[in-house]
C-alpha cells in the first residue's frame, strides 16, 4: 500500500469497481525512491457520438479535498450501480471519465507544485493577453518560488500531458462534453469558474454556461455556488483549461465546457483560525464534522453535472434564445 491515503482509497475503489471500471495508468511520477501512478478511470458508453464528462482533481498537491470529494462521489456511483436502474440506464447514454489524483507526487510532498517544482495550472503554452498579478499569475524565475510555469520552450509536465491526452481522446472527440476540476484555496464561498483565465474576453459558449447555471438554480434553488469567469478575480499565464478550451474551439461543431469548482477554504479558516498554522489547513477542512459536510455537499453538484451532460440536448439553447442568453451573460459578467 502507498503511504498516500488518497491513492490507497483510489486503489480500493478500483478493486471495488472491477468489471465496471476501465482503468489505465497514464504515467508514473518519481519522488526519490517512490513511484506514484497517475490513474484514469472510465465507465459508461465509449461511443464517441454520445456526450461525456470528465472529473478531475488533485492538480495541486496541497488541495487534498478536491481529490477526496471526487473519490467519495465515485465510490457512491459504483455502489449504486448494483441496484440503481436509473443510473444503469443513464450510463448507456453517457461516458464518465475520472482523473481524481493528477499530482500524486505533489500531494505526497505536501506541495502545490509537482515534484519538479512546476505549478501544473501555470504550465500550459498559453500567454495572458492582459497584465497578471506578480508571481501569482505565473512566472519563469525559479521552481523555488510558488506558481512557477516551467522553463520557456520546455514540454509540458508529464502529469499535464496525461491530462491533455485524456481530454483530447475522451472529451474533445465528442459533439458535447464537460469537465469539472476540483480545487480549494480561494474566497469565503464556493465558486464555479469558467474560461478564460488568460483574457478578459467572453468565451463563445457563454450562453451555454448561463443556461447551465439557470438549470442548476431551477433544480437546486438553495445552492450557494457563485458562477463567474476566472478572469473576474485574477488572470494567469499557462492555464491548462484555457489551453484545452482553445483547442476545442478549432472545431465549431463541438461544444466543450470546462468548469472549475473552487471551494471557499477561507471560510474553514475563518471558523477555525488555528488552521493558519498548518500547511494543509489553508486548503482543506480539518475538523471531521466539517470535512464530512464538505464531502456531502458537493455530491449533488457532481450528480447534476453528470445528468446535465447526459441530457444536454434538452437545455442547450439555439437560435434567438441563444443570442439573448449570450447578451444577458455578457451584461452580467463583463460590463461594469
Amino acid at each position: 500500500m502507498s503511504a498516500l491515503p488518497e491513492l490507497n482509497e483510489l486503489e480500493r475503489i478500483i478493486a471495488l469497481g472491477r468489471g465496471q471500471l476501465e482503468v489505465d495508468v497514464l504515467c508514473e511520477v518519481a519522488v526519490k525512491s517512490r513511484q506514484f501512478p497517475v490513474y484514469k478511470l472510465a465507465l459508461g458508453n465509449p461511443d464517441t457520438s454520445l456526450p461525456a464528462i470528465g472529473f478531475f482533481g488533485g492538480i495541486h498537491g496541497l488541495e487534498r479535498i478536491g481529490t477526496q470529494v471526487l473519490l467519495t462521489f465515485l465510490r457512491g456511483l459504483l455502489t449504486r450501480l448494483s441496484w440503481d436502474k436509473s443510473l444503469q440506464h443513464m450510463l448507456q447514454d453517457v461516458r464518465l471519465v475520472f482523473m481524481p489524483l493528477i499530482n500524486p507526487g505533489g500531494m505526497w510532498q505536501a506541495t502545490r507544485c509537482n515534484p519538479s517544482g512546476v505549478d501544473l495550472m501555470r504550465n500550459a503554452p498559453v500567454e495572458a493577453l492582459d497584465k497578471v498579478p506578480f508571481l501569482l499569475g505565473g512566472h519563469r524565475y525559479s521552481p523555488r518560488l510558488p506558481w512557477y510555469r516551467g522553463a520557456a520552450g520546455a514540454e509540458m509536465e508529464a502529469e499535464n500531458l496525461a491530462l491533455c491526452r485524456t481530454v483530447q481522446q475522451e472529451l474533445l472527440a465528442r459533439p458535447f462534453s464537460m469537465a469539472i476540476d476540483c480545487h480549494s484555496g480561494f474566497g469565503l464561498r464556493d465558486r464555479v469558474w469558467f474560461p478564460h483565465a488568460h483574457s478578459v474576453h467572453p468565451i463563445d459558449h457563454l450562453a451555454d454556461i448561463l443556461a447551465l447555471e439557470e438549470l442548476f438554480e431551477q433544480t437546486h434553488p438553495n445552492h450557494s455556488y457563485l458562477f463567474e469567469p476566472q478572469s473576474l478575480q485574477y488572470r494567469t499565464h499557462g492555464d491548462i483549461w484555457d489551453y484545452l478550451y482553445l483547442q476545442a474551439q478549432q472545431d465549431s461543431s463541438k461544444t466543450f465546457l470546462p468548469l472549475t469548482l473552487e471551494m471557499g477554504s477561507w471560510l474553514w479558516v475563518k471558523k477555525n483560525p488555528r488552521q493558519l498554522f498548518s500547511r494543509h489547513g489553508m486548503f482543506n477542512p480539518v475538523a471531521q464534522h466539517r470535512l464530512s459536510r464538505v464531502l456531502r455537499r458537493h455530491n449533488s453538484w457532481l450528480d447534476f453535472l453528470m445528468r446535465a451532460t447526459c441530457g444536454h440536448a434538452q437545455w442547450l439553447a439555439q437560435g434567438p434564445t441563444r443570442l439573448r442568453l449570450q447578451e444577458r451573460a455578457v451584461a452580467r459578467w463583463y460590463r461594469p
